[in-house]
């Protein structure tokens, strides 16, 4: 993505991606959202959400700086409705096989790995140091957090959740709207919009 980005909040994960983005070299034009302070990140604040619309479709790409899966989501519709692109974010430390196929929005943090076959769809976080094996499928939306563990042929559905330090064994599925508690042990596969706990992972 060549043309520059702006940002859409201003969080946790917003500072997160700031620092990937200069990283990797990309202007960042400023941040968006409600009642935020210019003092929130290190960049210039634009205003609310709506004077993204003062810049042309053509002229910028997004990126989601929201880490909830909810509001990430209407976000990443909402301006996507309107013919705006979001702009991949990786950092310049994240391990990706060329065999990989990543969507549009897809953002792959610090110290990721993401080895051959796998697909993940648009607006998926794998966020630091999370493994993704081989010929796994992340759903759009989805969040694979800090430090999670994806054995190889995973099916992650969409707006699924798999917690900080979690670990899932090869083969299984994992419905849409699921959560994997942090630092679950998965052995089975996860049923739509269930959440799973400890080791092994149990339905709460």
């Amino acid at each position: 993505m060549s043309r520059p980005v702006i940002l859409l909040g201003a969080g946790g994960h917003a500072r997160v991606l700031l620092d990937a983005l200069r990283c990797c070299g990309i202007e960042v034009l400023g941040f968006v959202g409600p009642d935020l302070s210019p003092a929130e990140l290190d960049v210039e604040y634009l205003g609310g959400d709506d004077c993204i619309q003062a810049f042309s479709v053509d002229e910028v790409a997004l990126v989601n700086g929201v880490g909830n899966i909810g509001g990430r989501q209407r976000l990443f519709d909402a301006f996507k409705n309107q013919g705006y692109r979001f702009a991949q974010v990786i950092h310049p430390s994240a391990i990706i096989s060329k065999g990989a196929n990543l969507g549009e929005g897809v953002q792959l943090m610090a110290g990721t790995v993401i080895q051959t076959g796998v697909s993940v769809s648009e607006n998926a976080i794998i966020n630091t140091r999370a493994s993704v094996d081989h010929d796994c499928c992340i759903g759009a939306h989805s969040h694979i957090a800090v430090g999670a563990v994806l054995a190889g042929d995973i099916k992650v559905g969409k707006s699924v959740l798999v917690g900080a330090g979690s670990t899932v064994i090869q083969g299984l599925g994992i419905g849409d709207g699921s959560v994997v508690g942090a630092g679950a042990t998965v052995i089975g596969d996860v049923a739509l919009g269930k959440t799973v706990v400890g080791v092994p992972a149990k339905e709460l």
